[in-house]
């Protein structure tokens, strides 16, 4: 019978090189030491096979190289878009994104932040449902925690890349109202249990300052879901029982369903209503016509979550510890003067 061979343990790497076993550890780190030292130690781990035993790293760091990712719903196809972006950011260092999906849900999402902090990840990064909740605290309290879009209002976070919603609301009123749009809806994924998250109230604010109305209906990110949310809307079937001109979505995501349901209306997007979505997803570039959308900076949200996230962990101070994402409007083709004027 052929006996497994041994693992090459972290002393024999540290005899074929003449270091000490802290030495080595701290090479296979990229710490402390020299950049010649730091290859002569990789060369040989590699030679004899040696993989870090990630159990005892973690007893001996009390560290897991995990960070838990809690998306809102990854319904949304640019929260995907964000999730996958902040994994490689994370993995460029080393670390080890845990990505789960609240749903939408609120409790879900609590839920799912205590079991990430019970199974000891390193950092939590989330994208919350409910940025009130009175729950994110304690969990803040136990690991660093960095919020993104919204800030946790009752925590002590570790870090905050927040979006300029009053801006990005702001700059698309303003932009419908410039167009001629006296009556817009606006279809946000926010759920009944949390009717006070800022953007929806902003929306009021903007609205009475403007002059217009502006009805807010909850409406699922899923397509089928917004579509049928949509085919109300544009069937009459809104807050009033009037047909908006245009219709301003808390996510491409869900204006896509606005599109499904214009096209079985026989309606054209850009010319009989007007459509205008919020996060820049790459397929929106690609619809017929092309979708008005705010850009929110993808790239550089994902770069600065993960790096906040790696500084709190590591125990680093960091001069800016909040970030605030200002939005830029996208004009393209499916947002038109009311009545469908050029």
């Amino acid at each position: 019978m052929v006996r497994p061979r041994k693992r090459p343990t972290l002393r024999e790497v540290a005899e074929a090189t003449g270091l000490s076993t802290a030495a080595v550890s701290y090479a296979l780190r990229g710490t402390h030491v020299s950049k010649e030292t730091e290859e002569r130690v990789r060369k040989a781990a590699a030679e004899l096979g040696y993989e870090a035993d990630p159990i005892a790293r973690a007893l001996a760091s009390g560290r897991t190289s995990m960070v838990g990712v809690l998306a809102g719903d990854l319904q949304d196809l640019w929260q995907q878009q964000l999730m996958a972006a902040i994994g490689r950011e994370l993995l460029a260092g080393d670390r080890y994104a845990l990505i789960l999906d609240a749903g939408g849900d609120p409790q879900r999402e609590l839920a799912l932040a205590k079991q990430l902090r019970d199974q000891r990840v390193d950092g939590l990064l989330v994208s919350p449902v409910d940025p009130s909740a009175a729950g994110w605290a304690p969990i803040a309290e136990a690991v660093p925690v960095v919020s993104i879009g919204d800030s946790l209002r009752r925590a002590r976070t570790a870090g905050e890349v927040l979006f300029d919603n009053r801006a990005g609301i702001d700059a698309v009123l303003e932009y419908l109202t410039g167009l001629g749009h006296r009556r817009v809806t606006v279809l946000t994924p926010t759920g009944p249990s949390t009717p006070d998250r800022p953007a929806d109230v902003y929306v009021r604010e903007a609205a009475g300052r403007l002059g217009i109305t502006a009805e807010v209906l909850p409406c699922a990110q899923e397509l089928g879901e917004a579509t049928a949310v949509a085919r109300r809307v544009l069937g009459g079937g809104g807050p009033g029982g009037a047909t908006p001109t245009a219709v301003f979505c808390f996510s491409d995501s869900i204006a896509y369903g606005v599109y499904a349901a214009a096209a079985e209306a026989s309606l054209t997007v850009g010319r009989d209503v007007s459509v205008v979505g919020f996060d820049d997803h790459p397929v929106s570039r690609v619809l017929t016509p092309p979708l008005t959308t705010l850009d929110w900076g993808l790239a550089g949200i994902a770069e600065e979550a993960a790096r906040l996230a790696v500084a709190a962990i590591e125990g680093r101070r960091v001069r800016r510890k909040r970030m605030l994402c200002a939005p830029r409007l996208s004009e393209r083709g499916s947002a038109v003067r009311a009545g469908g004027r050029p």
